[in-house]
């Protein structure tokens, strides 16, 4: 993840520093987050990843997530298309309801109970959009969007969340799902409910994504910042997810991971706890090679 918010109060992040120094280290793509406006000021997500697009070659692109209902569709199928078009394909689209925080949707004019309906009508012309082709959207918009050009090859879209709906949006319309907050016994459920639900609607199982909060180095300083970065980010008790946050030495780190690949996961968005997130893109590059190290059956072939 790139650090395009500011939860320690210190200023946000220079995305396109963090972008290339992630690119040097090894990783195989970076995200960003979406908000409007949240608990910590938040850089808009379209303008981080052309930011990060403009000093990188290789990693691919990733919304983590997009709040697809919240954004006027035609204009965002736009930005992404248009992103794909200038990065050479690399983007990964990741599309999420959201709703935890309403003033967001009120000052977009969405109401939060339709956040689901109009994601899924979204969903459903999305990949025509993106390829090109003229749509019709239903209601709630009812809104004919013309062929947008120029265009380029859709990308894959993963779909967030951790609620049944979430696990149905995925298996109908995701090439992957991406999780948050869960351990091995979740990743398990979810990846077999994913299997039972894709077959029913003679679609590929979707791949299997999971956001994990890091810190990598000293535990009793990993812990301290990681409460402090998750409360600052989502105004939440860090004991109520305090179970899903790795924190400790790099091979420790690693471990947890390898368990998480041998419970499913096929690729890793990792989400650096800390106050300096160049200090653990350093340390991720150890943790990746141990990960790789192991060899495809524990996980090399993955993602991280």
């Amino acid at each position: 993840m790139l650090p395009i918010s500011d939860p320690f109060g210190t200023g946000v992040g220079d995305v396109a520093s963090a972008a290339r120094h992630l690119e040097h280290v090894g990783v195989d793509s970076i995200w960003v987050g979406d908000h409007l406006a949240f608990h910590t000021p938040v850089i808009e997500a379209t303008v981080a990843l052309s930011t990060a697009a403009a000093v990188t070659e290789r990693v691919r692109l990733g919304f983590g997530v997009l709040l697809l209902a919240l954004r006027q569709p035609a204009w965002t199928a736009k930005q992404i298309t248009s992103l794909q078009v200038l990065s050479g394909q690399r983007v990964e689209l990741g599309i999420g309801v959201g709703g935890e925080n309403p003033v967001e949707w009120a000052a977009a004019g969405v109401p939060t109970r339709e956040r689901g309906a109009r994601t899924d009508t979204i969903l459903d012309a999305l990949p025509r959009m993106l390829r090109g082709q003229p749509v019709r959207l239903g209601a709630p918009y009812e809104l004919d969007v013309p062929a947008l050009s120029p265009h380029a090859q859709p990308p894959p879209i993963w779909i967030g969340g951790r609620r049944e709906a979430a696990l149905r949006r995925a298996a109908r319309f995701g090439d992957g799902w991406l999780g948050m907050w869960a351990d091995e016994k979740r990743v398990t459920r979810s990846v077999r409910h994913l299997h039972t639900l894709s077959a029913q609607l003679d679609r590929a199982a979707p791949r299997i994504g999971l956001l994990v909060f890091v810190h990598i180095g000293d535990p009793g300083r990993g812990r301290t910042e990681a409460a402090q970065f998750i409360e600052g980010t989502y105004r939440m008790p860090f004991d109520k997810v305090s179970r899903y946050v790795l924190a400790g030495p790099a091979a420790d780190v690693a471990v947890r991971l390898d368990a998480l690949v041998s419970a499913g996961v096929d690729e890793f968005v990792l989400f650096p706890a800390a106050r300096d997130h160049h200090a653990q893109y350093d340390a991720l590059g150890e943790v990746l090679g141990r990960l790789r190290d192991r060899g495809p059956a524990t996980g090399a072939s993955n993602h991280p």
